[in-house]
């Protein structure tokens, strides 16, 4: 299948280099240096939008809105300069899929539509991460025949990581994630957690970011 991704960004040279990165994975780019440019082809069947939130004239929120009248489903990726609670939490609740801050590293951003292609257009039952393998539908982890024993945290830290591959968590979001509200007291349980996870699962490329959190890649 040929994956059509339109890209909304005022910035030549970021707009070029983002473009060019989606390329090399044989994605089909549509690239706009502003919303009203898009009108052309906002009807056109894209599989996913990455969309500037800070446009000259109309906003990526407005055009995130355009786009959901035509197909609420559609996977959009928000981009901006400005690393808000708000512009986040204002994205997410409008729909879009991901929301990510300048400067970010054009891989982190393509891994970012990789997950989202294959979490919206595949229909895979079991994921793939430094070897091990993890089935959804039985929330069951193995590495090659061999069950692995994970408690449902572990679990659920584990499949939060390998969807968000390469993008950062705090602490905090990893507590709303897994602990929800169920949980008050010290976040230094994460990294017990995280620990416990690290030694079940020693093949799993997890980045300690000293004061921050973590960040799961795949290399």
């Amino acid at each position: 299948m040929e994956i059509r991704i339109g890209l909304v960004e005022d910035e030549k040279n970021l707009n070029d280099i983002i473009k060019s990165y989606l390329e090399k994975e044989n994605y089909k780019v549509f690239a706009f240096n502003s919303a009203e440019a898009v009108s052309e082809v906002i009807e056109e069947d894209m599989h996913i939008w990455i969309l500037d939130i800070m446009l000259p004239g109309k906003s990526g929120f407005e055009l995130m809105d355009e786009l959901k009248q035509i197909d609420p489903k559609l996977p959009i990726i928000l981009i901006s300069a400005r690393d808000q609670d708000f512009d986040k939490i204002l994205g997410l609740e409008k729909g879009a899929e991901d929301y990510i801050a300048k400067p970010f590293s054009p891989k982190e951003l393509v891994l970012r539509v990789k997950k989202i292609i294959d979490r919206c257009y595949k229909s895979e039952d079991t994921g793939i991460i430094a070897g091990y393998k993890i089935d959804f539908n039985t929330h069951k982890v193995y590495d090659q025949e061999a069950l692995l024993d994970l408690s449902s945290r572990e679990y659920k830290l584990l499949v939060l990581m390998y969807n968000n591959i390469g993008r950062p968590f705090t602490r905090d979001e990893i507590l709303n994630n897994i602990w929800e509200r169920d949980y008050f007291g010290s976040d230094r349980v994460v990294d017990d957690l995280m620990r416990r996870l690290r030694k079940k699962m020693p093949r799993l490329q997890v980045e300690t970011i000293y004061r921050y959190g973590y960040r799961m890649e795949d290399k």
